[in-house]
């Protein structure tokens, strides 16, 4: 990982880096139209081109084979066929490999750009006219809007990945054996998908849930949970008991958020959980040092009301 990349994933500045790419379309009159779309820097391992493919059998249809890159052997997922666009005869020629929740998988892009840095202040959520479940961020430029794609998400439901489905019916039942009706965990995530899921587990266990859809939207609502504390006594555990939050998110990540809540009296002892599919061995060492008090990969959601019950009850 470059320096700069480091310094991100461990100060809390409320910035990233994006790696800026394009899927262009055919319109219904046949004209090319470009579509740009971006990726959170931390997630790419390298840009390539398209190398040889070795065809998959019975694959699912954005999956265009595999690819061999040095000596491992990954996925390439088209994505123009993931996000349903129309690009007869438009070559796709470069391929950006990602590195998340401990997968490692190549993505078919038409180009890529250039690297953008900014603040996540400056990542808009999705507007409403926008009706792309895909679409976690919208970042506007002078003249073009890059839209930031929740690769979770995408490649999760391409592979059907178990660690991302809904809990068992069997697993929330075990869990009610616990009382846990009295502690309330707020959960901020900017993937409708994901934070649903993650809800769910709580829930079904029998927490008491808040949702955020940011970093912002988290921060509001824990200022006012202090408030009304101070108006209890002073006593936080009475309102909150654990924050779980994601680390990309539109108007301030995890990050920032964790860095906040640690510098404010009254909220220093609440758990802040970081849930991220960016959670390598060496960026939980530094997201510790912030304040974190434990990080779970996407993959660990099976072990989410386990981890939470050993910092909450």
């Amino acid at each position: 990982m470059e320096p700069n990349k480091k310094i991100l994933l461990e100060s809390g500045t409320n910035e990233l880096e994006i790696v800026e790419f394009r899927i262009d379309e055919r319109d219904s009159k046949g004209n090319v139209v470009p579509c740009y779309f971006g990726v959170n820097v931390a997630k790419v391992r390298e840009i390539i081109r398209l190398p040889g493919l070795r065809k998959v059998v019975n694959a699912h249809p954005a999956v265009c084979g595999m690819i061999k890159l040095r000596e491992q052997v990954i996925t390439l997922i088209d994505l123009s066929r993931a996000l349903n666009k129309n690009t007869e005869g438009i070559a796709a020629e470069r391929v950006i490999v990602l590195e998340f929740n401990r997968v490692v998988v190549g993505i078919l892009v038409h180009s890529v750009s250039r690297i953008y840095r900014i603040s996540w202040e400056n990542v808009e959520p999705p507007v409403k006219a926008i009706h792309d479940a895909n679409i976690t961020g919208v970042v506007k430029m002078e003249d073009r809007i890059i839209l930031i794609l929740d690769f979770e998400k995408i490649v999760g439901e391409i592979s059907r990945s178990d660690a991302l489905s809904r809990p068992s019916d069997e697993l929330m039942l075990s869990d009610k054996s616990v009382n846990r009706a009295a502690k309330t965990i707020l959960v901020a995530d900017d993937s409708k998908f994901i934070r649903g899921t993650i809800c769910d587990s709580l829930r079904g266990a029998g927490y008491q849930v808040v949702e955020a859809e940011n970093g912002e939207d988290a921060w509001t609502q824990v200022t006012a949970l202090r408030e009304k504390a101070e108006g209890l006594g002073g006593d936080m555990s009475q309102v909150l008991n654990m924050i779980i939050t994601d680390i990309e998110m539109p108007r301030m990540d995890g990050l920032h958020l964790t860095a906040l809540i640690r510098k404010e009296s009254g909220l220093d002892q609440v758990p802040v959980v970081l849930f991220s599919s960016l959670a390598s061995d060496d960026n939980k060492v530094k997201w510790k040092n912030l304040g974190a008090s434990d990080i779970l990969t996407k993959p660990d959601l099976p072990n989410l009301v386990e981890r939470a019950d050993s910092l909450v009850l």
